[in-house]
């Protein structure tokens, strides 16, 4: 379709800041012809380190290494990551302040085939809850190539979420990214929309949709949703006066929950959540037609803005 898958662009990326960090060592679950950390492996064998399907153990090697002076990008599938691995994360990793990235691939509902122990849909609410844990939630191929130097050279732990699959392209050129920036993408005044990863094209084709039946709407992509870019957040809300979140992600704990949490107490306004509701997903026979089964379609972002505005009206 025109453009990477972002495990593709990651390991492309990966593998190009590897020739100019010789920090960075890579670590991998057995998984990297999947994560595609394969290419960092094949360019820097010496730094390559296949941990084996035991994803705690691969995260307390990490640790080692990072104590010793090295930056490790651990890669997995997100679901094992956060689950499996989660108290070597907490404890290990977070509770310890260690220099480790944390690069979660196959998230959300991009590992389709595999079904609900592997859809990754609750990994946003349970790292964010990590003191300490930035988390990062990228947009586009473009985006992530520019994330990877930032995230790399950031001091402390970075959850890096990537999907399986491939997002059309939101950024007309590779973006200033930072830790705790967000950006506006379109500009409106009866909604604002705030998504992240997947759903930013998503978002950006409701915003046409609604634009059409006279409904002008700004849209937020915020890839930094620990810490979040609390200004752009708030001012959106001044603005518009009603906001949408969109997440592909459980509607419990994550981007949907953070930007309530922050609006509450700050300048409260009208907020509806588009998310997964409080259900596993089922196994399907792509990405996109289980987003659309599962809430997440164009459809259901555009209804969400309509009754958000309905309620500011009202």
């Amino acid at each position: 379709m025109g453009y990477l898958s972002q495990r593709d662009a990651f390991g492309r990326a990966l593998q190009a800041y590897g020739g100019i960090n010789q920090k960075v060592v890579v670590l991998d679950a057995d998984t990297s012809s999947s994560t595609l950390s394969k290419f960092f492996a094949d360019a820097f064998p010496e730094r390559f380190f296949n941990v084996g399907i035991a994803e705690p153990c691969l995260v307390d090697v990490a640790v080692g290494m990072a104590l010793a002076g090295l930056i490790p990008v651990i890669n997995a599938f997100s679901a094992l990551l956060s689950l499996r691995a989660l108290e070597q994360i907490r404890t290990c990793i977070a509770y310890a302040g260690v220099n480790v990235k944390i690069a979660a691939g196959y998230a959300g509902l991009s590992d389709y085939k595999d079904g609900p122990t592997h859809h990754s849909i609750m990994d946003i609410g349970i790292m964010r809850m990590l003191p300490g844990m930035s988390v990062i939630v990228p947009g586009d191929e473009l985006e992530i190539k520019a994330w990877v130097p930032v995230i790399i050279q950031h001091k402390g732990p970075v959850y890096f979420r990537l999907s399986r699959d491939g997002s059309p392209i939101v950024h007309e050129s590779e973006p200033a990214v930072g830790i705790g920036k967000g950006f506006k993408l379109k500009s409106g005044n009866d909604v604002g929309m705030i998504t992240a990863g997947m759903m930013t094209s998503r978002c950006l084709r409701a915003a046409q949709a609604l634009m059409e039946e006279g409904i002008t709407s700004t849209v937020i992509e915020m890839p930094s949703i620990k810490p979040l870019d609390t200004a752009l957040i708030l001012e959106t809300a001044r603005e518009t006066g009603a906001l949408v979140t969109v997440e592909e992600h459980s509607i419990l704990g994550g981007l949907g929950s953070a930007i309530a949490e922050l609006v509450t107490l700050h300048h409260p306004v009208p907020i509806e959540r588009v998310g997964i509701q409080d259900v596993f997903a089922r196994t399907g026979p792509d990405p996109d037609s289980l987003m659309d089964a599962f809430g997440l379609s164009v459809d259901d972002i555009t209804k969400a803005c309509k009754e958000v505005v309905r309620r500011k009206q009202g």
